[in-house]
């Protein structure tokens, strides 16, 4: 196959940004598409087949773009703008970055980063329950959280509440020192982190003191009614059905609610249903209730924990299908 090359420009302010440093970004360009980029004072070169010469350009293009609107490139953005030149929505990154959400309390500016993460937020401002499923590093419990930091700040809502289910991740870490909020702090952590990090350790330890913002172990809802407030569910799927249906149940006047969680990391103990689950298939139907599903498409953390995730799901699918095929009726007379 004969080598085709076109030319482009990249304004030179935006170079350094759109290659990377030591041209990391080209390079990864370079090897997803097989095609040679070379910088030349002309402007760029761009070696390869004509239709994947066609698709570097697009996505250096596009990478361009989001520079010049002052993004700073991350290989995360490379990567995905080199997914969706494959799908073929190169406009739709753009769009997406016009999706400002609030600024961190360092200046830097929350958005979503990927289509998934948009159709969250946009389920999220739409709906009085939105339910965010899917793996780690998807930002389902940050962007949840910059919505509810951003709706108390416009005074949409009086105050934020975020509760998680105090459930040990796979260990028995035994008696804990302290009073009880020193007990649970660690279970509530991820949570404490994400305000830090949006308002400000002062904003949020001012607002704390006030009662304005509630950082709470899920068993402290039972028998509470909750008016206008913006409700934070973390880590749903290590709630059993009853402790789901209390915490539903609780929303009153004017509030909102976001459950977040990930059902391949359940810490419940073996033969335990998970709350999560069993609303999935309870409220599916019910209307101003939206499941917003993300995927290993949607992890904007290190691009190697998407390799993670996306290994896991390969594993774990084919895990199932093994099971499936060795269940009781599978012709052989076996017994299970």
């Amino acid at each position: 196959m004969e080598n085709f090359t076109l030319k482009m420009s990249v304004p030179t302010e935006h170079m350094r940004n759109v290659f990377g440093e030591y041209d990391a970004y080209i390079k990864k360009i370079e090897k997803e598409l097989s095609v040679t980029i070379v910088n030349r004072d002309e402007g760029i070169k761009i070696t390869g087949s004509e239709e994947n010469a066609n698709q570097a350009r697009s996505v250096i293009k596009n990478l361009v773009r989001l520079s010049e609107r002052g993004n700073v490139i991350q290989e995360q953005n490379v990567t995905y703008t080199l997914e969706m030149s494959y799908e073929q929505k190169d406009d739709a990154l753009v769009e997406m970055d016009g999706e400002l959400i609030c600024h961190t309390v360092s200046g830097k500016p929350v958005k979503p980063k990927t289509l998934g993460q948009k159709a969250y937020v946009d389920a999220i401002r739409e709906h009085m329950i939105t339910f965010g499923l899917g793996p780690a590093g998807t930002g389902k419990t940050y962007l949840a959280m910059a919505m509810a930091i951003t709706a108390f700040k416009n005074d949409e809502v009086g105050r934020i509440i975020l509760t998680r289910p105090a459930i040990e991740a796979g260990e028995k870490l035994g008696f804990l020192p302290g009073d009880l909020q020193s007990k649970v702090d660690p279970y509530l952590r991820p949570l404490y982190d994400a305000l830090y990090q949006i308002m400000g350790a002062e904003s949020f330890a001012k607002n704390m003191e006030k009662g304005l913002i509630e950082v709470a172990p899920l068993a402290y809802m039972r028998g509470r009614t909750l008016d206008n407030a913006y409700i934070i569910l973390d880590e749903a799927q290590n709630t059993t059905p009853a402790q789901m249906k209390m915490f539903l149940t609780r929303i009153g006047f004017g509030s909102k609610v976001v459950v977040t969680g990930d059902a391949s990391q359940k810490d419940l103990s073996p033969g335990s249903q998970s709350g999560l689950d069993v609303a999935i298939r309870v409220l599916g139907k019910v209307d101003e209730i939206a499941f917003c599903e993300l995927t290993s498409k949607d992890v904007v953390r290190h691009p190697l924990v998407q390799k993670i995730v996306k290994a896991y799901e390969t594993f774990e699918e084919r895990e199932n299908r093994i099971r499936k095929r060795s269940r009781p009726g599978d012709g052989k007379g076996n017994k299970r």
